[in-house]
């Protein structure tokens, strides 16, 4: 293998990195053994660069990655480890880059390969700017656009064994940025273009400690699990396989010393009306707090259809939420089926006679006869005594009514009337074979939320988790009122949950106007009235947390598809779906077959400027015989059936949507949005979408296209030639027009009201 100068080589790795937000820890590129490169940035070559053919530089595959991160006080020490593996037969040369986290503070930086102690190259920002720019020129790749502000590590590999791991361990430490009350860290985690295959394993474990009570610990862009360890220690941990991912991992904390922990996250370009994210925590310790006392009746299916695993399941959940239940708690138990048949006749102590007469009858539940659900109901509200203590009915069934009043409508209007005491009925659905419209139209109802576990799902655990989470509410009756001088509408949720202990409640909306914002919570503690009064500042432009506009837009159409399922179709709902799920990149199979329809029927692409043969358009080009369009059809029919499979999943996928609390919950549904397009390849729509500047940017037969082009009106685009003096002074002038630029060299975007088209 040729030998290169160090900064030829730099320059040929860094040209041919991810285009997408940053790097998945780091990342190895190996290098051709032909070409000629340059030591001057600056100076241009006489001719292109030649490349040996079809060659790619991440011949590597990344085998595991795991990372383990120590939080104490505002201080960040990550240590990472990646395993490389080179599949093919020679020996080969590469660099492992690194890039530092934006804004990040590096410090004791350090690097092992396999087990050897490396030395890694520093490069500032404003030389890997240099680099960036002439990259663009002489190898027309624009991918690493976006990082001209961070920094680099650099290391070269040699040799590169084949058929063989290389390991790398690298730590460094940093002090992590804070605004205004919450904290954030960031791990960098792009998979999608370099490494020859998805990661076969990556874990990441971070152990939050501080001297003062943690109160808001969240991730808004992956599903982790958050365990409170105490006031003062955290963990949080994440695990996936095969994964590609298009996001930086952020983690976002407070620490507070009220009650109810408030964070407030906002986005908001200058000429258009902002975002903001509420997070509310209760946190592991609560000053002035008891545990409160707490009424629950579990009412249970015991039809002839729960016969077998179903039943012994069950039965195994439900003792587990006995064993669980809090001192001071009362409880009872209905079985239904023909008729519904109460433990006691009255709300009993948790102590442990009681308790043991429980478990007796659980383990004597023998599933037989049919499905009473308007008896085992009523019985249930009945049996609420006591207006000062919260009040919880957890209603399990595998089935549809059958005995006494089986109509839908009717038994919501019983539950209606009969509810006087506004009681929470959380409903959990077990099978394929049940009624979603009932179940969903009485969580609606009672403002709680509903739980669907399929049959090839852990039954158990589900449950067990299920009644965890609802174990210890610490206030209920949730209102919030915010000061009229923002403005603030579009909230979501409209009608507040209760907050349990362990769990947070977010709240997304939109505000017209920015400053301060003052915001009251009040609710019911330990039979209470409490008020809650928070501070926060409202931006009039705030560009960072561009993860906001599409988690507020999950909640909106998933709300909307929620009010089309269970109060019939109306246009301008609809309509609002489209618009909403265009704009943001809201992509799930009901979304997208809702989309494709407007696509062919109602909205004719406005003709733009460009110069290919058609406008693109925001969607793939699908025709009605499209096997994408046709299982749309059938996903979104399913979706307002009342009592199928598909109805099922989807209550579980539209739940996740206007309850989203991540950006992972915004993508429900993807994995069934293949395709096959003309050229016969397999495609998915929901991958065809990138979201910059909090919305939408599609790709279309080789073109990316801002959402917010065809609301640009009687304006021609100003055209960029790619890789021209002009693209590189809108660089320099435009910094916030690095991320679409860094896209490809076919773009349309909109920035600060102008339409700019970049062109080859």
């Amino acid at each position: 293998m040729k030998n290169y100068p160090k900064q030829t080589i730099a320059v040929l790795i860094l040209c041919l990195v991810s285009s997408f937000s940053s790097f998945a820890g780091g990342l190895m590129v190996v290098s051709p053994e032909n070409g000629r490169l340059f030591d001057n940035p600056h100076i241009r070559p006489p001719r292109p660069l030649p490349m040996p053919p079809n060659f790619s530089p991440f011949q590597l595959e990344i085998k595991s990655e795991k990372v383990q991160v120590e939080i104490n006080q505002q201080t960040a020490l990550t240590h990472i480890e990646q395993v490389f593996y080179n599949p093919s037969g020679s020996s080969l040369e590469g660099y492992f880059l690194f890039p530092a986290p934006q804004g990040a503070v590096i410090n004791n930086f350090s690097m092992q390969v396999n087990g050897k102690e490396m030395q890694a190259e520093l490069l500032d920002a404003q030389k890997a700017r240099d680099i960036y720019e002439n990259i663009v020129r002489q190898f027309r790749d624009p991918a690493l656009l976006e990082y001209a502000d961070r920094n680099l590590f650099k290391v070269r590999i040699f040799p590169i064994l084949p058929n063989s791991d290389t390991r790398i361990k690298l730590s460094y430490s940093q002090t992590l940025p804070k605004d205004d009350a919450t904290v954030e860290y960031v791990y960098p985690m792009n998979t999608q273009k370099y490494s020859a295959r998805p990661i076969n394993e990556v874990t990441i474990e971070v152990a939050m400690s501080n001297n003062t009570a943690f109160k808001n610990i969240y991730c808004p862009t992956h599903q982790t699990e958050i365990v409170r360890k105490s006031a003062t220690n955290a963990h949080v941990g994440y695990e996936a396989k095969n994964l590609n991912s298009d996001s930086d991992f952020k983690l976002y904390y407070t620490t507070d010393a009220n009650d109810i922990g408030a964070s407030v996250l906002s986005y908001k370009r200058s000429n258009e009306d902002g975002f903001f994210f509420l997070s509310l925590n209760p946190g592991e310790e609560i000053p002035n707090y008891e545990q409160p006392e707490k009424d629950i009746v579990f009412v249970i299916d015991v039809s002839g259809s729960m016969a077998g695993e179903k039943m012994t399941k069950a039965k195994q959940a439900l003792q587990f939420c006995i064993a669980n239940l809090n001192k001071g708690d009362k409880f009872n138990i209905i079985r239904f089926s023909t008729e519904a048949r109460p433990l006691y006749q009255q709300l009993q102590t948790a102590n442990n006679e009681h308790t043991a007469e429980a478990k007796q009858f659980i383990d004597n539940l023998k599933p037989i006869g049919g499905t009473n659900i308007d008896e085992a109901l009523q019985q249930a509200l009945a049996m609420k005594t006591n207006a000062n203590r919260p009040y919880i009915v957890a209603f399990i069934t595998d089935g549809k009514p059958t005995i006494g009043t089986t109509n839908e409508d009717a038994l919501v209007d019983i539950v209606k009337k009969n509810n006087h005491a506004n009681t929470r009925i959380f409903t959990v659905g077990i099978g394929n074979d049940l009624n979603t419209y009932l179940l969903d139209k009485i969580t609606e109802l009672t403002r709680s939320y509903r739980t669907y576990i399929t049959t090839d799902e852990d039954m158990e655990l589900k449950l067990s988790s299920f009644y965890t989470k609802i174990s210890s509410p610490v206030l209920t009756n949730l209102k919030i009122t915010y000061s009229n001088n923002n403005d603030v509408y579009d909230v979501q949720p409209h009608d507040l949950p209760d907050l349990f202990k362990g769990s947070s409640v977010s709240v997304l909306g939109r505000y017209r106007n920015g400053g301060q914002l003052t915001l009251t919570l009040e609710g019911t503690m330990n039979g209470e009235t409490k008020r809650y009064t928070y501070q926060a500042q409202l931006p009039k432009q705030e560009l960072k947390y561009d993860f906001v506009p599409t988690l507020w837009a999950s909640r909106q159409v998933g709300y909307l598809l929620d009010q089309i399922r269970l109060h019939g179709e109306d246009k301008e709902l609809v309509d609002e779906v489209v618009r909403l799920a265009k704009q943001y990149g809201i992509v799930t199979p009901y979304t997208s077959y809702l989309i494709v329809e407007d696509e062919m029927v109602n909205l004719p692409p406005r003709p733009v400027p460009m110069p290919m043969p058609h406008p693109p358009r925001p969607m793939p080009h699908l025709t009605p015989n499209d096997d994408l369009y046709r299982k749309g059809a059938e996903e979104y029919k399913d979706m307002k059936s009342r009592d199928n499979a598909g109805s099922a999943r989807a209550s579980k996928e539209i739940q996740s949507l206007n309850r989203a609390d991540n950006i992972a919950q915004s993508r429900v549904g993807q994995e069934r949005l293949d395709y096959v397009d003309k050229e016969g390849k397999t495609q998915n729509a929901g991958a065809q979408y990138r979201n910059i500047q909090g919305r939408a940017i599609y790709q279309n037969n080789g073109v990316w296209v801002d959402s917010e082009v065809t609301k640009v009106k009687n304006q021609s685009a100003k055209r960029i030639k790619f890789g021209s003096n002009e693209y590189f002074d809108l660089l320099k002038n435009q910094p916030d027009s690095a991320q679409f630029l860094a896209l490809g060299n076919q773009i349309q975007f909109v920035l600060n009201d102008v339409l700019y088209e970049v062109f080859e």
